[in-house]
């Protein structure tokens, strides 16, 4: 027995069912509907894989191809598809007569079921195009298939030859050749192509796509739409796609340009609004060059007349709000739009409410970046520059003693040996600490939570540890969970304040604080420490190894300290409440159930659940809701890189590939 048939074409008129054709006997499978794709594919392709037939009383019987074989059948009796008559020939493979049928038909499995390549039908989609001037639309419609499902196939047959080329030898991925259509010119990604092969290592997809990033920006990313009217009145270049979305902003440097000025415009307008001193702008807001920069806040200010009036008319609108929102039969986007108007409201108040003071507004700014596709605002920075001269103009007045000017008789040092001699009284004082460890742990222990407990200004500026509570802003502070501020406030009220007496002179307050037992220290300076921590997400374990492995060890469950409930849940979206229902805590049926309830129904069911887990849970289900919160909340996670590369999805070979 071969292990191939001979290859021969028929005309479609003297093709016959074969009688040993399994699927003969299922009708269902050559009706219309199953076979219309197939069809319209074979029109424009052609028959992609050949027949398999066998000679019977003087007909040629089909085998294995029914399918297509009625999709032939059907383009003759269709009028409308050209080039298709009884006497088109079409190719096949014969199976001799004395061949078993059963191995014939085992065969026909691997050597006529193979999918079309997939190349071979970018290349086709992109020729419907180019050569019959056909559009994504219609060649969609010939396929019976979708749109965007054709869009992608036309940009990847446009790709270099020299790149599809290598991609059939294999020397790339299916997934690295995709990459290059970021780019619509040709000669852009075979100038890519060959930079990144000569050394001849293993090419990745992700390494393409930044390789192209620097060779123009597309006009459908966010950044592109935010420029494209500026940059085309300007002259800038587009490299075309045959579909528009995919067309390219060359210059990549007029787009950046563009970008900073739009940026910085957003940041002059917000500077002159809120009155602060200067404004800039960055396409990416550098979180490692900006932590040199301080930051001023709004504080609590009596409102004028006028603001106080405005302040009275939208707190009677928030009540009115509120009752609305309680309305059983209100429907979700109802609901949401009263939560938006809400959250406006509370926002106007509060301006309304605090301000910036004059000193900070003089020496802080605002930057304006590009941010989740839209411009981002920074406000209230300071300058590091602007800090240092902050703090050296509290001893830079002309009379940093106190004590009266000296007579004209009287020795006057010359300033740049005034300044030294501070620096060896410095260095004299620093030698004398530190032969003194206990004494100035006190001392070191007494500033940091006098500074954060005592109100007013530093006990000292001698010592430049300066402890302040971190502003920590949030939405709706009043509608967060309670548990870790009851917790803050009962470590708070179990602290030894007998030592901060506003009456003492602060020597008077270090002497009583420094006769407190060391585990009252202890309390006082864990107290501050807390009061000062940053807010964040979990610590990066490289940039920040000691915090993420202290956190851990001494929060390794946040739900010890925090529970989520009906207002958090009020900020996620419906099909986001469902996944955490069905996905996160097993309630797959629960999930199911809800699915056509209210958001504000499903709200109320997750409020509920996680206030008290239902005792209808199974031992799975009640832990998984004991100890869920979102990942980011999580104290052993890792904040994502954004530079990392994503893994490639290989594209599926089309269901038209596999029918042909």
């Amino acid at each position: 027995m071969t292990t191939s048939f001979a290859p021969l074409t028929v005309a479609i008129g003297d093709l016959v069912p074969h009688p040993a054709n399994v699927r003969s006997n299922s009708p269902e499978t050559y009706e219309s509907e199953n076979i219309t794709h197939l069809k319209a594919s074979i029109a424009v392709l052609g028959l992609l894989q050949p027949l398999l037939v066998q000679k019977l009383d003087g007909k040629y019987a089909v085998l294995a191809g029914g399918r297509r074989h009625a999709a032939l059948k059907e383009l003759i009796a269709d009028n409308a598809s050209k080039g298709f008559t009884a006497k088109t020939k079409v190719d096949c493979r014969l199976v001799p007569d004395d061949c078993d049928v059963t191995t014939a038909l085992s065969l026909a499995e691997n050597i006529t079921q193979a999918p079309m390549n997939a190349i071979d039908e970018f290349e086709a989609f992109a020729r419907m195009m180019e050569v019959d001037g056909q559009t994504p639309e219609t060649i969609a419609k010939t396929f019976g298939t979708t749109v965007a499902a054709v869009k992608g196939r036309l940009r990847y047959g446009l790709i270099h030859p020299e790149i599809r080329a290598a991609a059939r030898a294999k020397t790339i991925t299916l997934d690295t050749m995709k990459a290059f259509a970021e780019h619509p010119s040709q000669e852009v990604q075979r100038e890519v192509f060959e930079a990144l092969t000569k050394e001849d290592s293993y090419l990745q997809a992700y390494t393409v796509r930044q390789a192209l990033k620097s060779r123009g920006v597309q006009v459908s990313d966010d950044i592109g739409a935010f420029v494209r009217e500026d940059y085309e009145a300007r002259g800038g270049a587009i490299a075309a796609d045959l579909l528009e979305e995919h067309s390219v902003l060359e210059d990549a440097a007029l787009v950046e340009t563009i970008l900073l000025e739009k940026l910085g415009a957003a940041a002059e307008e917000a500077r002159i609004k809120l009155g602060f001193a200067w404004a800039d702008a960055m396409v990416r807001y550098d979180y490692a060059t900006m932590a040199e920069y301080g930051r001023v806040y709004p504080g609590p200010v009596e409102p004028d007349e006028t603001a106080q009036k405005r302040v009275d008319e939208i707190t009677a609108e928030l009540e009115k709000l509120q009752l609305e929102m309680e309305d059983e039969g209100l429907e979700d986007d109802a609901y949401n739009a009263l939560y938006e108007r809400v959250d406006a409201l509370e926002d106007e108040a509060r301006d309304l409410q605090e301000a910036y003071s004059a000193e900070d507004l003089a020496r802080a700014g605002v930057i304006a970046s590009w941010s989740n596709g839209q411009v981002t605002l920074h406000i209230g920075l300071v300058r590091p520059e602007d800090t240092v001269k902050e703090e050296g103009a509290r001893s830079s007045s002309t009379n940093t003693t106190g004590e009266e000017a000296p007579d004209a008789g009287e020795i006057t040092y010359p300033a740049s040996l005034a300044e030294d001699l501070k620096t060896e009284r410095a260095m004299a004082l620093g030698a004398a600490m530190a032969l003194h460890p206990e004494a100035t742990l006190d001392l070191t222990l007494f500033k940091l939570v006098s500074d954060v407990l005592a109100s007013g200004m530093s006990v000292t500026q001698a010592i430049k540890i300066d402890a302040r509570k971190e502003y920590r802003s949030h939405a709706k502070m009043d509608e967060i969970d309670e548990t870790s501020l009851e917790q803050v406030a009962a470590a708070h009220d179990a602290l030894d304040l007998s030592w901060l007496d506003d009456t003492r002179a602060p020597a008077d307050q270090f002497a009583a604080f420094r006769a407190l037992e060391a585990g009252e220290k202890a309390k006082l300076v864990a107290y501050a420490t807390a009061s000062t921590t940053q807010s964040c997400f979990a610590r990066d374990r490289q940039r920040d190894s000691l915090m993420h492995d202290f956190e851990i060890e001494i929060m390794p469950d946040i739900r010890a300290h925090w529970t989520p409930n009906a207002a958090l849940f009020n900020r996620f979206k419906k099909a986001w409440l469902l996944k955490i229902l069905g996905e996160e805590l097993g309630l797959a049926q629960e999930a199911v159930t809800l699915a056509s309830s209210s958001k504000k129904e499903i709200v109320a069911f997750c409020d509920k659940l996680f206030a008290e887990p239902f005792a209808t849970l199974t031992d799975a289900q009640r832990a998984a809701v004991a100890a869920w919160c979102p990942p980011m909340m999580q104290t052993a996670g890792v904040a994502c890189d954004e530079t990392a590369p994503t893994a490639e999805t290989a594209e599926p070979d089309s269901d038209v590939a596999q029918a042909a």
